[in-house]
């Protein structure tokens, strides 16, 4: 059971029977009140986010949230297969479960699917993934007095704002949470 202090962003939970994701976690005490710490839980499953305030008594489960790596075979549609890395099982998930993920995908790469229950409910792709860069203009350069962003697409096909220096050929860092530059490789 997780008490107050255990709450923190990242941590899976089980609220009402149904799993989230803590998105975001703060600790709030104001004079002569108890302490609240005020969150926003993401749903594994649907991915609907709430608002919810845990006070001091409160408890809550952990999630059983199961991790199995899987290897990315091939897309046909709106369906997915992936592989099992030690059994080489294979499993169909949809689009709509992998959702802006499916971006960053590329054959052969290996991920960690989460299980709720025995059922695929979301990918764990790394917070930070290098791609090479496969389409870049040329940077302009004129009187750039602040920071000038060129839009390049990179291996999977995913538009991404990065520095006029970067080419084509280029290996580039890309934030898989916003979806934002990071740096070049």
């Amino acid at each position: 059971m997780l008490g107050l202090n255990d709450i923190r962003k990242g941590k899976m939970i089980n609220l009402d029977g149904e799993p989230y994701v803590v998105v975001s976690a703060e600790f709030l005490r104001k004079q002569q009140r108890k302490p609240v710490v005020r969150s926003i839980l993401k749903h594994i499953k649907t991915g609907q986010t709430r608002e919810h305030s845990f006070q001091q008594s409160d408890k809550v489960p952990e999630a059983e949230i199961e991790r199995k790596g899987f290897q990315y075979l091939f897309g046909s549609g709106d369906v997915y297969t992936f592989m099992d890395q030690s059994t080489y099982e294979q499993i169909e998930l949809s689009a709509a479960l992998l959702g802006d993920l499916l971006q960053y995908l590329l054959e052969g790469q290996t991920i960690e699917i989460l299980f709720f229950e025995g059922k695929p409910v979301s990918l764990d792709m790394p917070i930070k993934i290098e791609r090479r860069v496969i389409e870049a203009p040329p940077g302009i350069r004129g009187d750039t007095s602040t920071n000038v962003m060129k839009e390049v697409v990179i291996e999977g096909g995913r538009r991404v704002k990065a520095p006029l220096f970067i080419n084509e050929g280029d290996i580039i860092r890309i934030d898989t949470r916003t979806g934002t530059y990071v740096e070049r490789v």
